[in-house]
């Protein structure tokens, strides 16, 4: 049975986050990405599998090399899911802004009336 796996997966773990950041800028041969880490290329190759399978890396052959090429497009997920939680927690940082607010005032209000 083959694993399902998607991009929350692949941003899961620090190494691949490294090997996207690293593709983002440029196409980058296995061996190359590879040298950037203390890892075997043996498990950077999984993570690169891994990065594959989730439609964030594409592997092109030239010759004899293969490299890897960002396909970031459905990072889109992830920046989707934290929006919506974004919003939520700005509104209530914005309640509790209201709420210091109207403290200071009344404690401005207090403190005067003395």
């Amino acid at each position: 049975m083959e694993t399902r796996r998607d991009v929350f997966q692949a941003i899961a773990d620090p190494t691949r986050r490294d090997i996207i950041h690293l593709v983002a800028h440029k196409t980058m041969n296995l061996n190359s990405i590879a040298d950037n880490f203390k890892s075997s290329r043996q498990a950077i190759s999984v993570h690169i599998k891994i990065l594959t399978e989730c439609g964030l890396i594409a592997i092109k052959k030239q010759g004899r090399e293969r490299y890897c090429e960002a396909r970031l497009k459905s990072l889109h997920q992830v920046s989707d899911w934290v929006e919506q939680y974004k919003k939520l927690w700005a509104g209530r940082m914005d309640a509790i802004d209201d709420l210091l607010v109207d403290m200071k005032s009344k404690k401005k209000l207090k403190k005067n009336k003395h």
